[in-house]
Order: structure tokens, then sequence, then C-alpha cells
């Protein structure tokens, strides 16, 4: 779905991203990991549209993502950033319906499946009890929630996320990730998501990028970066990883 070709960013001097070559599939759970400043969300930004390199392409189904229009592009893609927006005044249904832009624009007549799919979207993501209340009068971490809602709504094939859990409870977090999963195994979609918590992408991803300085550390599944004999240099601590039978394996900090 998406052809990486000699990308670089560089700011002030400074090479936040340098990408010979990266391809990203069109379906199925892919995480990105690394420190701060590692390149994770400009690299995320890269692939929403939000921001263009200073060198080399970003390709979406062959095509620049700059050749798409903006609704176009909402229909193939859908990008909830690290900084979730403020919104005044507007209750999580309104919210949610929002993610139907793309498909009605402000002036076509609702469908059936347009109240469908919201209903749906408000329910997978356990916020349908709070379908009615302002955004301001809701947790951080339900605000999460109701803005991946609108995201499922959307319907687009192509979900991105900047750290969706970064908000949500230990218990939130995993059910966050529980979904993410349902979704790319029930609907064949490509899911994108940036994470810090290393334990999470292991349980969950089909496959794991790591960044490090801007550039590609790791690329591969799972059970691979368990397997790196340098994992401690991805963070910068030492790890252990503990193997418990019958269940996934866990890095712990040495």
């Amino acid at each position: 779905m998406y052809q990486i070709d000699s990308l670089q960013v560089v700011r002030q001097g400074r090479t936040l991203l340098d990408i010979p070559r990266l391809s990203l599939p069109a379906q199925g759970l892919t995480v990105i990991l690394g420190h701060n400043g590692s390149g994770k969300s400009t690299l995320m930004k890269l692939l929403a549209g939000q921001a263009a390199p200073d060198r080399g392409s970003v390709l979406l189904d062959g095509r620049p993502l700059a050749a798409y229009r903006p609704r176009e592009l909402a229909r193939r893609v859908a990008y909830m950033p690290q900084q979730i927006p403020q919104t005044h005044m507007l209750a999580v249904r309104e919210l949610v319906e929002l993610g139907r832009f793309a498909w009605r624009g402000w002036l076509q007549r609702w469908r059936h499946d347009d109240r469908r799919l919201v209903q749906q979207a408000l329910r997978e993501t356990g916020v349908e009890h709070l379908a009615r209340h302002c955004l301001d009068e809701i947790s951080g971490g339900e605000r999460q929630r109701a803005w991946l809602a609108m995201l499922l709504a959307q319907g687009s094939p192509l979900l991105l996320l900047d750290e969706p859990s970064s908000a949500l409870d230990l218990a939130h977090q995993y059910g966050m990730l529980q979904l993410l999963r349902g979704l790319a195994d029930r609907h064949a979609c490509a899911v994108i998501a940036i994470l810090h918590d290393l334990n999470l992408a292991l349980r969950h991803a089909d496959r794991i990028i790591a960044l490090q300085r801007g550039a590609i550390w790791f690329d591969g599944s799972p059970a691979g970066l368990l397997a790196h004999p340098r994992l401690a240099e991805l963070y910068g601590i030492e790890l252990d990883i503990v193997h418990r039978a019958g269940k996934h394996p866990v890095a712990v900090v040495a």
C-alpha cells in the first residue's frame, strides 16, 4: 500500500528521518517503536500527508500522496495525531459523525449505512454510553477512544494512529490494542500505530518497525525483535526477556 524511497527529512541541520526504502502492507497491524526523538511522529505525519519530505517520495498505491485530493485521501487513510485537537461544545456522537464527512460532505443526505457505521464505531470503542456527553465532560482516555470511534466511522482501509494508548489506563491500553488487532483481522485493513510500550507491541503486532535517530534499526516480526542480540540498544536500557509457559513473553527492565 505504501512505498517509501530515498526519504529524508532535515530540520535546522539535523536529520530527522533517513529511510532508503520501506514498504508497508495493505493489511495487518504494524507497530512503530523507538525512543523520543527517533522520528516516529515525523514518519507518521508523512504517511498521513500532513508533511512532505525534503527528499524522496511517499507513494500510496503507486501514486504520490500529493496527487490525492483531501477527501479522496480521507477515504483511504484515517489519521489520529499524537496531540488530539480541542473540540469544545461537541458531543461524542457529533464527533464520530464527522468521520462520515469524507463520504457525504455537508450537503448529501445520510444513508442507513452512515448511521450503522457510527453506531458500530461507538460500540466497538466502548463509548456508546457517552454518545450524548460533551467532549469537555469526559476524561482524556475517553476522548481518545471517541476520536478512534470517529476514525472507525470514517471507514478507511488504513488507520494511522500516533500513540493511541497514551492517555489510557493499563486495562484500556490492552483493550485498545485488542480492538486494533481485531480490526486488522476482521476487516482485512491495515493499522499502523506508534507505541511506547514494548510489551504491547510484542503481544499484538504482526510487524514491528523500530527507529533510532531517524533510521530503521529493526524491521520484522515480534519474535525477531525478541531474539535481537542488541535489544537493549533500542531504548538504552538493559532488558530481560521472561518466557512464560503458554503465554506471551514479556520484556522487563533488568
